[in-house]
């Protein structure tokens, strides 16, 4: 479905009304930068398991927030009531902040002529009830394929988003996202072991688009393929060893352990690990990491960030060296930069900040196999699960979903409970190989931040580590 009227959403606050703007502009007269951002959101999520619905939702959700930024203070707004009435105390609340402040309003981003995803909403098409036989048709796939599948959960969940920044000298942007994930885990057994397998994707673009009956075939068959795997799986070494990891969804090691750490408020404030290290080598010669949010109708793409910027491709290390961070406004101007359309925020309910696209490093010249080939005794990393890390140490923990112990370059018996443990920056300068086979992601991040969760990408092609702790429960 194509909507050609987006302001038909927000009857209740005309954005292109003058009443409208010039209250923006009386409530910002004395900011640096700041914006309305007016936002309606359709969400739907659908999970299936055990052989049955499980739940359905449908929510709807619409308000704006009203931002006004002065200095390194921000004043911010927001309501849940559309409202003239509701725009005025919003306006009475913000001017706080700039009470006895006097700065000079930034200019409006530059404009673009770039869509990177359709307007079609992910909700309307198919029906509900062609939606639910997708899911029933999911269950029965997986089960036919053996009699070790014990449990089966899928699910579907679509959000379609519109979006109006308003800015003070009257400068509007609109955009319309949408959204799609599919999901699928299994739990198979032998005797009175379990484990789990999982696969998911997704992107911003209509339903048809993604979930076609090759790619959720394809997404159960790959699940079912790492629980089987799982079921043989030994427990993973202990020490300090050569880890090779897996092109694609380990990006997620590069988006938590490096990402964070090049994120402007961290290194504006002295935070991360990487802060005052412009222009030096901080990773390995050959290693170029950028974020991209302007690739296609990816998950963590946006045609403008939450502030009304277009979003850029952002290289971050060059060739080993660090050149660059990602910019909302506030922090950008604070650092005497250009913004990268890095600004982004949850909801309207929420202030933007600095935060991830899709960030991934770049192909190298080594041929996987080869990488793979000349580990002596170490782990090849396939998936990860879940991880954190500290931003101002840079320190870092990763348990792996899918791993094999690798001996004399070949690849052996699949491990359990391998953790990854290091520090990201010294991660980066241990870096020995980096292959040729780029892969993104399959759609699937979600990042969070000071309490904020955004979709996200990450993505690298096979790399070759030397010397991280890997954790685990057998030593020798």
């Amino acid at each position: 479905m194509t909507i050609s009227k987006p302001e038909d959403f927000f009857e209740g606050l005309d954005l292109s009304s003058a009443n409208t703007k010039q209250r923006v502009a009386d409530a910002l007269v004395n900011s640096d930068d700041g914006e309305l951002f007016a936002e309606y959101r359709q969400q739907e999520s659908l999970s299936f398991d055990n052989g049955r619905l499980k739940s359905a939702t449908f929510d709807v959700d619409q308000g704006f927030g009203l931002r006004s930024v002065c200095g390194e203070a921000v004043g911010y707004s927001h309501s849940s009531e559309l409202s003239d009435a509701a725009l005025g105390r919003a306006v009475d609340a913000v001017g706080a902040v700039g009470k006895g402040y006097s700065g000079t309003y930034s200019d409006a981003p530059m404009g673009t002529n770039a869509k990177l995803y359709s307007d079609e909403n992910p909700l309307t098409s198919p029906e509900y009830g062609q939606k639910i036989a997708l899911l029933e048709a999911v269950d029965a796939y997986a089960r036919d394929t053996g009699a070790d599948i014990a449990q089966v959960s899928a699910s579907l969940a679509a959000s379609w988003q519109i979006v109006k920044i308003l800015r003070a000298d009257g400068h509007l942007v609109e955009d319309i996202r949408p959204m799609l994930r599919f999901n699928v885990s299994v739990i198979a057994k032998d005797g009175a072991r379990q484990e789990t397998g999982s696969y998911g994707f997704g992107g911003r673009d209509g339903f048809d688009a993604f979930v076609t009956e090759t790619a959720w075939k394809a997404g159960v068959d790959e699940a079912i393929r790492q629980a089987r795997v799982n079921l043989g799986a030994e427990a993973a070494p202990a020490g300090e060893m050569d880890v090779v990891l897996g092109p694609g969804w380990p990006g997620i090691l590069l988006h938590e352990a490096v990402g964070h750490g090049l994120e402007g408020d961290f290194n504006r404030k002295g935070t991360s690990a990487f802060a005052s290290l412009m222009g030096e080598q901080v990773a390995s010669k050959g290693v170029t990491i950028v974020d991209d949010g302007t690739i296609a109708a990816r998950r963590g793409s946006l045609t403008v960030d939450d502030e009304g910027t277009p979003t850029s491709n952002t290289v971050l290390i060059e060739d080993g060296k660090l050149v660059g961070y990602m910019q909302d406004r506030q922090n950008a101007r604070l650092m005497g930069v250009a913004a990268t359309g890095n600004g982004r925020r949850q909801s309207y309910a929420h202030v933007p900040m600095p935060r991830m696209t899709n960030t991934y490093m770049l192909g190298g010249n080594d041929a996987p196999e080869d990488i793979i080939g000349s580990l002596k005794d170490g782990i090849y990393a396939v998936s990860f699960g879940g991880g954190q890390v500290d931003i101002t140490s840079g320190k870092f923990v990763f348990s792996c979903t899918e791993a094999y112990r690798v001996k004399n370059g070949k690849i052996g018996t699949p491990v359990k409970g391998a953790m990854l443990i290091g520090n990201g920056p010294d991660a980066m300068r241990r870096v020995s190989m980096i292959g040729n086979d780029l892969q993104l992601d399959r759609g699937m991040g979600t990042c969070g931040k000071a309490g904020q969760w955004v979709p996200v990408g990450v993505g690298q092609p096979t790399l070759r580590i030397d010397g991280i702790t890997v954790g685990g429960t057998q030593t020798g």
